[in-house]
């Protein structure tokens, strides 16, 4: 022993004294020597492989400590647990936060399915009685083993890898276990209480050291979480500087006097487009132009638009954003540009807008007190039956208007307008066109420029309209050229909008030309000559060009009831004849000429024409009024 013999070096001594024929007393003394020695050489060998195993402990806890990562030390535990006992394989699996199963998450010495990913059911198999009862389980054959319950999973990985000897020790962290550590090998082989001791100690400093690394790994990521806050703070905090830096350039400018257009060309450097600036009727406020603009679906994008909403993009890349005051919705701000824009950048548009409210509602205020002047005077000028012509020509003067220049007189009836949005349009509208605006008890008046009443009542209607949204009637009169013709203007455009009341068309337009014999009626001159003119002109020039009769023709035919054969018999013509000329009157007069209401206005005026006529031929006159 003293010179390190092995067992059957120690087996000499025996093998000797039977040979020299030593008796059964001394021969039992060597026995006895030899199993007393190899008691003691195993005792020592134990001793000696206990003290290997806690070094090769030490030296596994030693390299630990080091600062891994999680999946770099879960492989680091792999590979010690292997080369700890001298086996062929080991493995370690990380039970999921939501129970149920268990990850795989390390392993070294595999050839086949036990590998990184494979997940494992909580759910009986070895792995569940290392949990359940949070101590060690092994086998030295668990293909032969029965009393270990089965799952296909590990059954078939361990069947893969060949193995026979399995060792299970739990990953422990005080009451909790955070998953097993196996160790396995091919051959048939029992596991002594050291080794399982030594396993187990393994298992519960990788649990200490895995707790840790997953302790690192939060606290890692809750300081990369705290940098990134802190990046977007800085930036959010430069940012702000910027748009308040920007904020002020772009109110100095406004507050300076600088206008809309001057607004527009500075924000659109900022933002390298061009910017446009519309009224709530879609109507250009600068004087910018932007090529290749999609109208109906800038149209679609400011139907979506409402005060406090943010800037939106159409398809074709354009930006839309409303201008509003509180609730009120001023205008459209458009961008055209060619690249896309990054957050601060669409944070402009919306700053920009609000400059641009700023700027209309300074515009507003400045005028304010001059348009309640115009308006006031206005209204002495429609309501001045009392006035003497100097006073008319003098208010007229102070309205810096030309009236003798023709101009047509609207009325205009919201149907709805809650938020008296109208009154502010029609401010606008009538300073745009150089014209007058005054609120009635009834609705807006408007003095335009303009020769065509019908046309221009047709325009406010539409656009009135859809600056509200909102149907909106309008009776029209003139044109007028001089001031002593406002108030009556005024009235025949009240009495038009009345009667397409009384006539169920609210939300259309009208003049007294338009409303043919019923707005003659209702003029307060009725211009017999210019409906007649209107009406059957294009016939009435016919005949006296050509010589024919068609006048004579019209007036026989509506006199026997509209016929054609009866004509013929009246004119003493053959019934072709007449088809030809009532051909020719639809030829002059429209297709539409015998419709009920034009059929009627056209006798009225071939009546006047024929009352006309005989007055003249007596020498005499129609009175101007009546």
């Amino acid at each position: 022993m003293a010179s390190g013999a092995t067992p059957e070096q120690l087996g000499e001594p025996l093998d000797r004294a039977r040979e020299q024929g030593a008796d059964a007393e001394r021969l039992a003394q060597v026995e006895r020597a030899r199993t007393l020695a190899l008691r003691v050489q195993e005792l020592m060998s134990r001793q000696h492989s206990r003290q290997t195993g806690l070094a090769a402990l030490i030296d596994t806890a030693r390299e630990l400590t080091r600062p891994y990562d999680l999946g770099s030390l879960l492989n680091v535990i792999a590979r010690r647990a292997r080369f700890l006992l001298g086996l062929d394989m080991a493995w370690l699996s990380i039970h999921a936060p939501t129970g149920g199963e268990s990850v795989v998450h390390a392993a070294d010495g595999h050839v086949s399915m036990v590998s990184v990913g494979m997940r494992v059911p909580t759910s009986g198999g070895l792995g569940n009685l290392v949990t359940e009862r949070a101590a060690p389980v092994w086998t030295s054959d668990y293909l032969n083993e029965d009393e270990i319950p089965r799952t296909d999973t590990t059954h078939g990985a361990v069947r893969a890898e060949g193995l026979r000897a399995v060792l299970g020790v739990p990953l422990r962290r005080d009451a909790t276990i955070l998953g097993v550590l196996y160790v396995g090998h091919r051959q048939v082989r029992p596991f002594t209480a050291d080794e399982i001791t030594l396993m187990s100690s393994l298992g519960d400093l990788a649990a200490v050291a895995i707790e840790k690394a997953q302790r690192l790994g939060q606290a890692q990521e809750e300081v990369s979480e705290l940098r990134l806050d802190a990046s977007r703070a800085e930036d959010s905090f430069t940012s702000a500087q910027q748009l308040n830096l920007i904020s002020t350039r772009l109110i100095d400018l406004v507050l300076c006097g600088g206008d809309l257009h001057a607004l527009m060309n500075e924000a659109g450097e900022l933002l390298k487009g061009t910017l446009l600036v519309r009224d709530p009727s879609g109507t250009n406020l600068t004087a910018t132009h932007i090529p290749d603009l999609d109208e109906a679906e800038l149209r679609k994008a400011a139907m979506g638009t409402r005060p406090g909403r943010k800037p939106v993009m159409t398809p074709s890349g354009t930006w839309v954003c409303p201008i509003s005051a509180g609730e009120e919705l001023l205008g459209t701000l458009i961008l055209a540009t060619d690249g896309p824009l990054d957050e601060q950048q669409t944070q402009i548009i919306a700053l920009t807008a609000q400059v641009a409210a700023v700027s209309l509602l300074l515009q507003q205020s400045t005028s304010l007190a001059e348009l309640q002047v115009r308006s006031e005077v206005f209204q002495d000028l429609i309501h001045g039956e009392q006035l003497s012509a100097r006073q008319l020509d003098d208010r007229a003067r102070r309205l810096a208007v030309d009236l003798s220049v023709p101009h047509v007189l609207v009325v205009a009836r919201p149907e709805s307008d809650p938020q008296g949005r109208g009154a502010f349009w029609a401010s606008s509208y009538a300073h745009q066109r150089s014209g007058l605006k005054s609120v009635e008890s009834d609705g807006i008046v408007l003095l335009l420029p303009g020769a065509d009443a019908g046309a221009t009542g047709r325009t406010v209607a539409t656009e009135f309209t859809a600056a509200l949204g909102h149907p909106v009637t309008v009776g029209s009169a003139g044109p007028v050229t001089s001031a002593k013709a406002l108030s009556e203007a005024f009235q025949e455009a009240q009495r038009c909008l009345d009667a397409l009341t009384a006539l169920g068309s609210t939300g259309g337009a009208a003049s007294s030309r338009e409303l043919g014999f019923l707005g003659l009626l209702l003029s307060d001159e009725p211009n017999a000559g210019g409906f007649v003119s209107d009406t059957v002109g294009p016939v009435l020039e016919y005949d006296a060009q050509q010589g024919t009769e068609l006048t004579r023709t019209l007036e026989t035919y509506f006199s026997l009831g509209g016929s054609a054969t009866r004509t013929a018999d009246a004119l003493h013509v053959h019934p072709n004849t007449v088809a030809r000329r009532l051909e020719r009157i639809t030829e002059l007069l429209g297709e539409r000429w015998q419709d009920s209401t034009q059929r009627l206005e056209v006798q009225i005026a071939l009546r006047l024409n024929r009352i006309r006529h005989t007055v003249r031929a007596r020498g005499g006159g129609l009175p101007a009024r009546r």
